[in-house]
């Protein structure tokens, strides 16, 4: 069973399949940038019209534009395990936001990349391990880590403190009712973690930018401060949005959004001046959809677009996030992508840009195909599958241009979508069309493998 397996890697010069543009060029630097709870409509290059993102959307101008990638999970956790070992959330050995630690025998991404001489950087949230555990970072390829170490904590941007590696890293915030796990609502807010982790993020692209790296930014912007509730939206001042005439919850969602994207710009200007920006591809998401929390309503700013569904759904707005890569030279500037993957497709993906082999038996497949502008030539996933045990539990499959959900899990109340033509899943099809019915629930039957660390939520009878 491949939820306890341990990997064979056999680690090549450069694995069959790899694009005949990538063959003699040097190993390029890699850095994965994901926001958290940034909806599919929240970007300008996506179709938001009252928060501008200047610096993410070049990424879109000098690069490629995903239109139907999918996160692996439609919350925190999950979706992070999915990234980092390229299984789904079948499979996968976190699959909600459990506290529960990453083993020894998973191999994650900074592990694959190891042997190929990279650095790997861990800035913002991980969610995979707690203090003193095997799941730490550090004890999980990556060579430095800086940030959050656990979701609750990650929703206070005013901490005591950090994870630097495997210690606290104090911070001179004051909050006098902080939980044990470091969260809770600061009284006297003085260094703001989004700001601290991207100074270090810089710091560890300047110290290895001499030698192949790769960069995990998990950052915990837009998130809520669940524990400060309305004012959830914590930013140490709300920029060009300060005298709208919105919500202050959404001022602070605005405020947050135009601070990530003037950072990205930073790290933009700071791989150029090290001379390292043509052999850099950057990846741009979001961890899930929009959240509606922290004295914010996503409806205010369409932040999931033409979609439906939020945060903890499996409808397309739950899952479905904008992926951006930038590559130059590489990936043809301004194009879009119709290529429908998802997280776990990351880590084979890395593993043939660093030319060496991922691990047997993944969900994942390597895109790199699709990137260098061979789309006819690209893999295509069968399915693409998701399994949630919030919220009495939900399943869904996305097969072809359809995708099903079930809910809860196991049951036979199943809802089917034509995502391609129908993208707002407004015109269910499971009654018109029992052979779509009978084809999902054979994937979703075939993807599910049972986990003694997640239950199937019991379900009461109906009458």
């Amino acid at each position: 069973m491949r939820y306890s397996r341990l990997f064979l890697l056999l680690f090549v010069v450069l694995p069959v399949g790899l694009s005949t543009q990538l063959q003699g060029a040097d190993k390029p630097n890699i850095i994965y940038i994901m926001a958290d709870d940034l909806g599919y409509g929240d970007l300008s290059c996506y179709g938001q019209k009252l928060v501008q993102t200047p610096n993410i959307d070049k990424l879109a101008e000098e690069g490629m534009l995903f239109e139907q990638f999918y996160a692996g999970s439609t919350v925190c956790a999950p979706s992070r395990c999915v990234l980092m070992t390229g299984l789904h959330t079948g499979h996968c050995y976190i699959r909600g936001n459990k506290r529960i630690n990453l083993p020894p025998e998973e191999q994650t991404v900074a592990e694959v990349l190891k042997p190929a001489g990279y650095k790997s950087g861990l800035f913002g949230k991980w969610g995979l391990g707690q203090e003193g555990t095997v799941g730490l970072p550090t004890r999980q390829g990556f060579d430095e880590f800086f940030g959050y170490l656990d979701q609750r904590h990650a929703h206070n941007y005013y901490p005591t403190f950090l994870i630097h590696n495997e210690e606290r890293y104090p911070l001179k915030n004051v909050n006098p009712n902080e939980n044990e796990d470091g969260s809770g609502k600061a009284t006297e807010k003085v260094e703001y973690s989004h700001d601290v982790i991207v100074e270090q993020m810089l710091q560890f692209v300047e110290k290895h930018h001499a030698e192949p790296f790769f960069v995990y930014w998990a950052d915990t912007i837009p998130h809520a401060n669940n524990e400060a509730r309305a004012e959830g939206m914590e930013v140490p001042d709300l920029g060009p949005y300060a005298e709208t005439d919105w919500a202050p919850g959404e001022k602070g969602f605005a405020a947050m959004v135009a601070r990530l994207d003037a950072n990205v710009g930073r790290l933009m200007k700071k791989l150029k001046e090290l001379g390292v920006d043509d052999n850099t591809i950057i990846f741009f998401t979001s961890d899930n959809g929009p959240h509606k929390e922290g004295g914010r309503n996503p409806e205010f700013f369409d932040s999931n677009g033409p979609l439906k569904g939020i945060k903890r759904e499996l409808y397309d707005g739950g899952i479905r996030v904008p992926m951006l890569v930038r590559w130059p030279s590489k990936i043809k500037a301004g194009s879009r992508s119709q290529y429908t993957g998802y997280f776990a497709d990351f880590l084979p993906t890395a593993a043939e840009l660093a030319g060496v082999s991922a691990p047997e038996n993944l969900d994942g497949l390597s895109f790199v195909t699709a990137l260098t502008g061979n789309p006819a030539d690209q893999p295509q996933h069968k399915y693409l599958y998701w399994e949630f045990y919030e919220q009495g539990s939900r399943q869904a499959v996305r097969f072809g241009d359809y995708k099903a959900i079930v809910e809860p899990m196991g049951s036979n109340h199943i809802e089917i979508y034509n995502v391609t033509e129908d993208i707002g899943e407004e015109q269910d099809l499971a009654e018109k069309r029992p052979d779509l019915v009978e084809q999902a629930l054979a994937y979703i039957k075939e993807a599910h493998v049972p986990s003694p660390d997640w239950k199937i939520p019991q379900q009461k009878k109906r009458d």
